[in-house]
């Protein structure tokens, strides 16, 4: 497997486990995953700017942490049960070397938007197409959502459902130690999920 289509790999099966820690048969669920997509797409237009009457500067880091969600979203509508991680990810390692892209970012985002509102689908070309007009590399978007995701699971797992996890320590939120503990590590790294995760624990209020 290429370096590219084993990343993809680890992000599907992380995206699984995540999913089943919510609900154990997700999948047979019927979440409406697009929509999520769809709302971030709005949600992150407004990071990038779009009123032509103020003057407005990208928050390119919050774009692209944006574009992290989405994929977790555009990975959660392509895992069906069935197809292998593997095939998954070869699939989306050509549609992804494939970028789509409109005028400007805030139309290839739009093409994002319409394919998930009008077919209910992950648009992976013009996903990959945000991504070149960020200058975000697969790289980028393997450190942001392994990161994120390992976030998530570390919340589940420190009483985030019962509302007794800490989301600010010594003075800064979860997100910014999070940055800190993978500015820190080897993404190349076999365990670099593990590693994540051994970071925050050893971080977080005991």
């Amino acid at each position: 497997m290429s370096a590219n289509v084993t990343k993809l790999v680890v992000m599907l099966e992380m995206q699984n486990a995540m999913n089943t820690k919510v609900h154990e048969q997700w999948f047979n669920q019927g979440f409406d995953w697009y929509r999520a997509i769809w709302v971030e797409c709005a949600e992150m237009l407004d990071h990038y700017g779009w009123k032509w009457w103020k003057k407005q500067t990208p928050d390119t880091e919050q774009v692209i942490l944006e574009l992290v969600d989405i994929f977790h979203f555009g990975l959660s509508l392509r895992i069906d049960g069935e197809t292998s991680y593997q095939a998954l990810a070869q699939q989306l390692d050509t549609q992804l070397q494939q970028p789509h892209c409109g005028a400007d970012f805030k139309q290839t985002l739009e093409q994002l938007a319409a394919s998930a509102v009008a077919d209910k689908t992950f648009n992976a070309e013009a996903f990959a197409g945000c991504m070149q007009q960020i200058d975000m590399s697969i790289d980028d978007l393997y450190r942001g959502y392994v990161g994120k995701n390992t976030l998530n699971f570390f919340r589940q797992d420190h009483g985030y459902k019962d509302g007794t996890y800490i989301k600010v320590w010594n003075g800064q939120e979860d997100n910014e130690h999070l940055v800190d503990v993978v500015k820190s590590l080897d993404t190349e790294h076999p365990d670099f999920a593990k590693n994540v995760y051994a970071g925050l624990v050893a971080r977080y209020p005991s």
